[in-house]
């Protein structure tokens, strides 16, 4: 059952105060525009009030986000004759060094109202495939152990866990472990 928009992070990622009846076969997966930000920083926002997608506690700015994720591994998922954003995910580089080239990390948040979907999963094996096509021979991310939606989602991506990192950092006061995963690819980097 889909409900009515309510909180003003629905209305940024939803556009007029409606329900959006949201079909996964009516979602598009298109590039990431900076006039998408305002949508994705709600998105993202509705992550971090969970506890449970990542230790930032608010939402960064567009340049500070901008800067540290790369150019051309940044999708939105739309739906609804008005395209709204509804999921996103992007890749970031996981260093500097020349040797880690082929090496990033991934991040993938959906709305709440779109959650079950199967949208997230578009996402990811979109953003594996863009980037096996650049040459990135390693998709890695973290995510908390309770966040068993996004673990199944990783490894339904074909992401193995590498391990857990335990007690890597502070929530909310918090001690938290992270489980590493990692998608290493059979055709890049070979």
């Amino acid at each position: 059952m889909s409900r009515p928009y309510t909180s003003a992070a629905d209305q940024a990622v939803g556009g007029e105060a409606q329900d959006l009846a949201v079909e996964s076969r009516d979602v598009r997966i298109e590039p990431l525009w900076p006039a998408d930000w305002p949508a994705v920083a709600a998105i993202y926002g509705q992550g971090i009030a969970t506890g449970n997608a990542t230790f930032e506690t608010e939402v960064p700015s567009w340049e500070r986000w901008n800067v540290s994720h790369l150019l051309d591994h940044r999708l939105v998922a739309r739906a609804g004759p008005a395209g709204q954003v509804i999921a996103w995910a992007a890749l970031a580089p996981v260093s500097d060094r020349c040797a880690y080239a082929g090496v990033a990390e991934n991040s993938v948040y959906v709305a709440e109202r779109a959650r079950g979907l199967g949208v997230g999963r578009r996402l990811l094996t979109e953003l594996v495939e863009g980037a096996e096509r650049a040459g990135i021979w390693t998709v890695q991310t973290g995510v908390f152990p309770e966040n068993t939606i996004s673990l199944a989602l990783h490894q339904r991506c074909g992401f193995r866990v590498v391990g857990v990192r335990e007690r890597i950092g502070r929530l909310h006061g918090h001690w938290r472990d992270v489980v590493f995963l990692e998608r290493r690819s059979s055709v890049a980097g070979r």
